[in-house]
């Protein structure tokens, strides 16, 4: 395609963290299951990132299942923001929506 610039998007996110909370499925109004946790992430040093995240239907019933609070996972998605009104004003949230998310062996647990 001559004189025209051909872009490429990649929303591709794979984090390795802990669980924060216990993963609990909800019931949207459409009928849809969702699970929102928050992912603590490792950075540099001793700080740690916390990070939502949101499975949809089966990816978020199976985390449930097996799931609980300070399990390390693998989780593999995309990034998505959300724009809402809160009070007064607009607000954003840039969470990771999750496609696959499993639970990582440990040393204790080997």
């Amino acid at each position: 395609m001559e004189g025209r610039d051909i872009v490429v998007t990649v929303n591709v996110v794979v984090l390795a963290g802990r669980l924060s909370d216990d993963p609990e499925v909800k019931s949207m109004p459409s009928g849809d299951q969702v699970t929102r946790f928050r992912l603590h992430v490792p950075e540099a040093g001793k700080r740690v990132l916390p990070l939502p995240v949101s499975a949809w239907e089966r990816t978020a019933r199976r985390a449930c299942e097996r799931l609980v609070r300070g399990d390390a996972v693998l989780v593999r998605g995309h990034l998505v923001r959300r724009f809402f009104r809160d009070g007064g004003g607009g607000r954003s949230v840039t969470e990771v929506v999750a496609t696959a998310v499993k639970k990582l062996e440990t040393q204790e647990e080997e």
